[in-house]
């Protein structure tokens, strides 16, 4: 574990985790970026115009990045496509993996009691194709995307209370635990009134941006997180 604080309430009472995917669970190398790059060529745009935009803005839903970066409804909602497309052909083209431990750690958090949710930022057909390319369309009870919470995606807190909702799994929200590799991911756990809002080192920010963000924990690895429940 990289840092934790010690006045931290008592992780052991977590009951819910919510698991981002690309960059916390599933490895991202730079798909995100390639894809983008397809998108913004199908509407004209200049990739690298944006590209700082993107990085910035990892975790957060797609389709707010690019009405972000395009403006126009239209132009937005067709950029989301192609990049969505674009993703879909990387995952069919093997390109995409889980990181190390990072299915071992969802069976062990289970195995503690807990339940496992995992979500996304990406819209359902992507996630399904990254999930079936995994084999992990059993692993955890519930998966969800921005369409799941009314659309609204990071760092609103829509998928963590969602996932509270739904799996009815804790009796407080400071009983559910929230990890991400973004400061979108740590928002959007703050703002849910997570107990936990755990960062990780394998993605898109770094350790002073997830703490700015709220994180209670920095993690090298969502490896490290049943240890650190326990």
């Amino acid at each position: 574990m990289v840092d934790a604080p010690e006045n931290i309430r008592n992780s052991q009472d977590i009951r819910l985790v919510v698991l981002d995917m690309a960059g916390t669970t599933v490895a991202d190398g730079g798909l995100v970026e390639r894809a983008f790059a397809a998108a913004a060529r199908h509407v004209g745009a200049d990739p690298e115009a944006g590209l700082d935009h993107v990085r910035a803005t990892m975790g957060e839903s797609k389709i707010s990045v690019f009405r972000h970066l395009f403006g126009e409804e239209t132009k937005a909602q067709e950029a989301n496509k192609a990049f969505e497309a674009a993703y879909a052909d990387l995952v069919d083209a093997g390109e995409v993996a889980a990181l190390p431990g990072a299915r071992e750690a969802v069976e062990e958090l289970r195995a503690q009691g807990r339940t496992v949710v995992l979500t996304t930022g990406f819209a359902r057909p992507t996630q399904d194709a990254i999930l079936a390319a995994l084999g992990w369309q059993d692993l955890v009870p519930l998966t969800l995307c921005p369409a799941d919470a009314a659309g609204r995606g990071r760092p609103y807190p829509d998928m963590v209370l969602t996932a509270f909702l739904r799996t009815a799994a804790a009796q407080d929200v400071r009983q559910v635990a929230v990890v991400g590799d973004t400061s979108y991911d740590m928002r959007s756990g703050v703002r849910a009134g997570a107990g936990v809002v755990a960062g990780v080192l394998t993605g898109a920010h770094g350790t002073d941006a997830l703490r700015a963000a709220g994180a209670t924990h920095v993690l090298g690895s969502v490896s490290e997180l049943p240890g650190v429940l326990t």
